[in-house]
């Protein structure tokens, strides 16, 4: 199964937290994932560590890495559009059968010996494009197969079977591989496949009802892009995710060469390693609760940071390979934390209706990130060796640490659940739901000795309109009157507009009220809604 890379999720499980094991449906998939997740990390060992027996550049090898994460950065929003489009089992079934394929693809070439570096950087990117798609659909599937009140349990137990199958799955590859060779490594993933197919088949999903404002493809594309460029909270997300990931993946990206080089290990032992980060990334989700009550999200992040910088640095002194152990456990724990932090962060102040596109986004940034650090970091080594490759990215990472530590992160304690507050437009005869674009007018009466702080209420207000659709905004007064205030947004179309109405959260609700509250008549703003006129309709066709 494709992983995603530590899919940020939630924390350890709090107590009674192992309850949606007990849905039979949740259980049978979230057996499946740890055991293809498994699998994924078993190949994962097998390509990297094969990339070093057919070249010993470290740019051959980084490269490898970053081909994986390349197609998540390049397709993880239209994947996430998706995801909010298709039927999602059979979706999900699709991909794993195509990711089976490039498994068996790699399992053949090499049994053949005729692996080359090129070949190995083209099945890595196509089991980085199943990545792609994989991570926004398998997220949004959660929510399917537990109530919501064991939601957050079931993101928790999620984020628990990657690190185990973290833990597993490196150190089972790298013994296969000492043992066995990369074919039958290369062959327990393909095995792995059948398994989540089987299980996925087996789940009987209720067919999606039929919604007349159901959307399309490229309207759903152009909804989440417009969400993620008016999400200010959003930003700070993605911002720090960026500067962090950005020095982190130089552990990553090297780590088989240091193996190799700096630990005179071989691939059991770089197995063991992979497998110390799942086992500090258990212990990490374990004990992050009590870490974020004392240090809080910004806290938490700055840890992670100085944290995997002290171990990069380590790694960068050859330390004795038992001591190399116990500092990925370190760095393990260090990872699991900024990667939950951040993604928890995510999700807190994320609506459902925009949330498969909006988490692409974070992946793509993710990915990103992860991709560009690795080919970066592995041009650094080629140019002034591992340890000093190591070095510079610790320090990096420790700098931008403290400097981004300002950049406090949102608190998500907002409630996204739709309002569903606004009354239906008043319209005089039905209107197609594509015609557009629609001016939405809404005239106010304000005092005065209230203009200030009204315009400024109003001002918040334009950031929730402009998510939830408008790709327009503007205030203008009347000239004869200043006290008559017009505010106005557009919209795609009329069905963009009903869509819009269903996505006011309470919290943009408040808001809105006190942006009312200025209004200085009983009988509420005025509201229009200006449809264009294009030849058509001018014809009354």
């Amino acid at each position: 199964m494709a992983k995603d890379i530590d899919t940020p999720s939630g924390s350890a499980p709090p107590p009674g937290g192992f309850a949606p094991l007990r849905r039979p449906v949740f259980a049978v998939l979230w057996v499946a994932t740890v055991l293809g997740n498994t699998g994924t990390f078993m190949r994962d060992v097998a390509s990297a560590w094969l990339v070093t027996d057919l070249s010993s550049s470290p740019t051959a090898v980084a490269a490898v890495q970053a081909a994986g994460m390349i197609p998540v950065f390049l397709l993880a929003i239209p994947a996430g559009v998706l995801s909010d489009i298709l039927d999602r089992r059979r979706f999900l079934i699709a991909i794993q059968i195509m990711l089976g394929c490039v498994s068996a693809t790699l399992m053949l070439l090499a049994y053949t010996g005729l692996m080359s570096i090129s070949l190995l950087i083209g099945l890595t990117f196509t089991g980085g494009i199943g990545a792609a798609l994989m991570g926004p659909t398998w997220q949004s599937i959660v929510p399917e197969l537990v109530p919501r009140s064991e939601l957050k349990a079931a993101v928790a137990l999620n984020s628990l079977g990657i690190n185990i199958a973290r833990s597993i799955g490196p150190a089972a590859g790298g013994f296969l591989l000492a043992a066995f060779g990369a074919t039958v490594t290369y062959g327990a993933d393909v095995a792995s496949y059948l398994v989540v197919v089987a299980a996925l088949l087996w789940w009987k999903r209720p067919k999606n009802a039929e919604d007349d404002l159901g959307e399309h493809f490229a309207g759903a594309f152009r909804a989440g892009l417009r969400y993620a460029r008016a999400s200010r909270e959003l930003h700070i997300v993605l911002f720090r995710a960026l500067v962090f990931f950005a020095f982190a993946s130089a552990v990553w990206a090297l780590l088989p060469l240091v193996t190799r080089e700096l630990l005179h290990g071989d691939a059991a032992f770089y197995g063991v390693l992979l497998g110390s980060v799942g086992l500090g990334a258990i212990g990490g989700a374990f004990v992050l609760p009590i870490l974020r009550s004392r240090l809080g999200t910004d806290g938490l992040m700055l840890a992670a940071a100085v944290v995997t910088g002290c171990a990069a640095i380590a790694l960068a002194l050859a330390p004795p390979q038992w001591a190399a152990v116990v500092i990925l456990l370190a760095m393990g724990c260090a990872w699991i934390i900024a990667l939950t932090t951040l993604n928890a962060t995510a999700q807190a102040i994320l609506p459902n209706w925009v949330r498969g596109r909006a988490l692409a986004v974070y992946l793509t940034v993710f990915n990103g990130a992860m991709a560009g650090g690795s080919l970066c970091w592995g041009l650094v080594a080629q140019e002034v060796g591992l340890s000093w490759a190591l070095v510079t990215s610790a320090a990096g990472l420790v700098v931008s640490g403290l400097l981004v530590h300002r950049v406090a992160l949102p608190k998500g304690e907002a409630d996204l659940t739709p309002s569903h507050h606004w009354p239906e437009p008043l319209i005089a005869e039905p209107v197609a739901d594509d015609r557009g674009p629609v001016l939405i007018l809404i005239e106010y009466r304000i005092a005065k000795r209230d203009r200030a702080a009204f315009l400024a209420a109003l001002e918040r207000l334009s950031q929730a309109r402009r998510r939830d659709g408008a790709y327009g905004w503007g205030v203008t007064e009347d000239a004869s009157d200043p006290e008559t205030i017009v505010e106005w947004f557009m919209v795609e179309s009329w069905a963009e507009h009903l869509r819009q109405h269903r996505r006011v959260s309470s919290a943009d609700a408040d808001v809105q009220r006190e942006v009312r509250r200025f209004h200085g008549l009983d009988d509420g703003p005025k509201v229009r809604h200006l449809l264009a006129v294009n030849s058509r309709h001018r014809l009354g066709v």
